[in-house]
């Protein structure tokens, strides 16, 4: 299952992980379930993550989530309760 659509990428800061897969899936579920996704959604986010190598996984956390691998990353950004969400790019 792919992202569904119409639904916004909650960010993700990556930064830290080291590398860990696991620790990556983990910070994706809890964004996506702070951003509204059920359960069944994030599930297959997990399931797809978890079906292929590292590579893979971060490809996954980057079609569901707007990763940000930069600390000093300069986007703007808006809160949305607990959850940020990369502004579109549309807006711009």
């Amino acid at each position: 299952m792919t992202r569904p659509e119409g639904k916004r990428k909650p960010a993700v800061m990556l930064v830290g992980e080291d590398g860990n897969a696991f620790a990556i899936i983990g910070r994706c579920r809890t964004a996506l379930k702070r951003a509204g996704y059920t359960n069944e959604e994030v599930a297959a986010f997990s399931q797809e993550a978890m079906s292929g190598d590292y590579d893979h996984v971060l490809m996954t956390a980057m079609e569901w989530c707007a990763v940000d691998e930069e600390e000093d990353d300069e986007e703007e950004e808006e809160p949305i309760g607990e959850v940020w969400f990369a502004e579109d790019e549309e807006d711009e």
